[in-house]
């Protein structure tokens, strides 16, 4: 049955919340024909991972999607029939008393983040009411468990990974595209990261390695980290060698690029929620740092999610990805050995991350299950 959807995003300081929303209300749309309005505060960084967005525009189509520029005040609207707060944004007053008076009242949705802990799992569908209106607002939780609500995994996502990441010439053509060249050789790994201060002893390990690497960069924190390391400059186009190293400073990719990046790399380093989910997706291995905490808060999430990942490994290999991901979200100094470790075990976690892949694809898809659950409260 079609719907009408209000999903609202804000833009914080990174791309994860808008890579979130968009992906849902792409899938919403193009997969489940439903009816998506998809409201956000920021365009011009919308643009960045959807090069289509025009950010002078109040409102644009992007097929059967509409985007809408949420600014203050917001348009009088008839509210949809069901409405999604990204992550918890805080939606306009007016929006809200019009939610109330709607006949039907709307299914409100509070998307919220990522989380393999276990507390998780209690809370998924949680019903809040508000305090002062006749509403009442639903936690959805993503996650990776099959009580809770699955991951944003699109129905052609793995044909096209596959028939990518099996086409020689296909991988060759998205490094051209980009001008990198390398060794075929080189280990080829992308660095998607917030500031980390192990980033110098990691170039360190790189260099003085027993493999050539190939580190593919795009802007951001990881490339101005990288930049400081080296004492010099690394606009995209950049190529820097040191030792067994090769930095490839790259444009900023839109979105689908940004996937098969992740594709044709042997290991990725990510960040965050959404370039986090999607390495898993890739079927490579992957180094995580979570989103900067008080009181160490990202290192329990951290630790639930690799808690999970590295069930069904040997002893030796879960301790070597555990170790690095622990040191890298600790900013250690000591990632240089828990590389070798990791490099040492190469080959089963390479195994281990297509088995995981294979795993959250029978896990449950998240604009499925969020449709479904809207879909019994509105009856």
């Amino acid at each position: 049955m079609k719907h009408s959807w209000d999903i609202f995003c804000s833009v914080v300081d990174n791309f994860g919340d808008i890579g979130v929303c968009w992906r849902l209300a792409r899938q919403l749309t193009s997969e489940l024909n439903q009816s998506v309005r998809l409201w956000v505060d920021d365009l011009a960084s919308f643009q960045r991972i959807c090069l289509a967005v025009d950010p002078t525009r109040e409102t644009q189509w992007l097929g059967a999607l509409e985007v809408r520029h949420w600014n203050t005040p917001l348009p009088a609207v008839e509210p949809a029939a069901i409405v999604v707060e990204g992550f918890g944004v805080r939606l306009p007053d007016e929006y809200v008393a019009a939610m109330a008076a709607r006949r039907p009242q709307p299914v409100w949705i509070n998307l919220e983040h990522l989380s393999a802990e276990p507390w998780v799992d209690g809370c998924h569908g949680l019903p809040s009411p508000h305090p002062t209106l006749p509403l009442t607002k639903y936690f959805f939780f993503p996650g990776f468990t099959a009580a809770i609500g699955g991951l944003l995994i699109e129905s052609a996502l793995r044909p096209a990974r596959d028939a990518f990441q099996s086409t020689a010439s296909a991988r060759a053509a998205f490094w051209n595209a980009l001008g990198v060249t390398a060794d075929d050789a080189a280990l080829r790994v992308s660095l998607f990261c917030y500031d980390n201060a192990a980033l110098e002893a990691l170039v360190a390990a790189w260099s003085a390695g027993r493999y050539p690497i190939l580190c593919a960069v795009p802007p951001g924190a990881a490339q101005e980290g990288l930049a400081a390391v080296l004492g010099r400059d690394l606009a995209p186009g950049t190529r820097v060698v040191r030792g067994q190293l090769m930095i490839a400073a790259i444009p900023f990719l839109e979105l689908d690029h940004f996937d098969r990046l992740l594709w044709a790399c042997d290991i990725n380093f990510v960040r965050g929620e959404d370039s986090f989910v999607r390495a898993q997706l890739a079927a490579r291995p992957l180094v995580w740092q979570a989103y900067l905490q008080a009181k160490e808060a990202h290192l329990v999430k951290q630790s639930a999610f690799i808690d999970r990942y590295v069930d069904g490994l040997d002893a030796a290999t879960a301790a070597a990805v555990r170790a690095i991901h622990l040191a890298w979200n600790r900013q250690s100094s000591q990632i240089s050995e828990c590389w070798d470790r990791f490099m040492d075990a190469r080959n089963a976690v390479a195994s281990h991350a297509r088995a995981w892949t294979a795993r959250l694809e029978h896990g449950g898809n998240l604009a499925l299950r969020l449709a479904e659950f809207c879909r019994n409260r509105l009856k």
